[in-house]
């Protein structure tokens, strides 16, 4: 289980980048020649076996994730210039923080993996018969070749790593969903393993690289001398939430 305290997950830091860069190559060249074999045996599962897959995969879509969080930003963002100064206003500030963070967190690393997708343009599973497992059309593409990396598999891991460094006891959770999310890309025919794996790299580093940067403004995180980054919290947010449960329950 990575340390979400570090900079940067699996060792990774600013020396030794290109060894992690050409681990990251040599994973993938590795898993291409398993592609074909993982990805026609999981398919040909039958419908009773996929199901629960086909039902799970639906968690590395991005609506239920930025849609939510953006309004919210707005809304806090907005409400910050209306409301006094003040614990409440304090409190607003700190739940724009909040969504402004899920929203680019999860949002940016999506962003770039869907130009990727358009960059390398690679078939999908579903048209292995016709086109072969490494077939590509760059740029101009469509969906079906626009297989690598998987846009699901990012959705889903850099959401486990966002909340997860907000809240940490969630984040085996999470993790075990994000990762199942992934698996059930190539269930369901739509990936790869490498696209799976791709996406999964992709995600854990952007969620990293925009924890860090609120880290150095100091929005929600801090980095201590011991080079670790801590979530900071939200104390006035959570002083808003404590009592309006009080008034609830009283």
């Amino acid at each position: 289980m990575p340390n979400l305290t570090q900079r940067w997950p699996l060792g990774l830091n600013r020396k030794n980048w290109p060894d992690f860069t050409a681990a990251m190559i040599a994973l993938l060249f590795v898993l291409v020649f398993f592609d074909v074999y993982v990805s026609q045996t999981l398919m040909a599962w039958p419908d009773v076996w996929k199901a629960p897959f086909a039902f799970i995969t639906d968690f590395g879509l991005s609506d239920w994730v930025l849609i939510p969080s953006l309004i919210i930003f707005v809304v806090a963002a907005i409400a910050v210039r209306l409301v006094r100064p003040g614990l409440y206003r304090r409190a607003t500030y700190e739940l724009a923080l909040v969504a402004s963070f899920i929203f680019i967190g999860v949002g940016l690393p999506g962003l770039g993996v869907n130009l990727l997708k358009r960059l390398f343009g690679r078939a999908r599973p579903e048209l292995f018969i016709d086109s072969g497992h490494f077939q590509f059309q760059h740029f101009l593409n469509d969906w079906s070749f626009q297989s690598f990396p998987s846009g699901h598999a990012t959705t889903a891991i850099g959401t486990a790593f966002i909340i997860g460094f907000m809240a940490p006891r969630y984040f085996r959770l999470i993790l075990l969903i994000a990762v199942m999310t992934g698996i059930s890309r190539v269930v369901i025919g739509m990936h790869y393993p490498t696209d799976v794996v791709a996406g999964f790299v992709v995600g854990m580093l952007g969620a990293y690289a925009i924890r860090n940067l609120y880290a150095t403004r100091r929005w929600l995180f801090a980095e201590l001398p011991d080079r670790t980054v801590r979530f900071r919290g939200a104390p006035n947010l959570k002083k808003v939430w404590r009592r309006m449960f009080q008034r609830a329950a009283a």
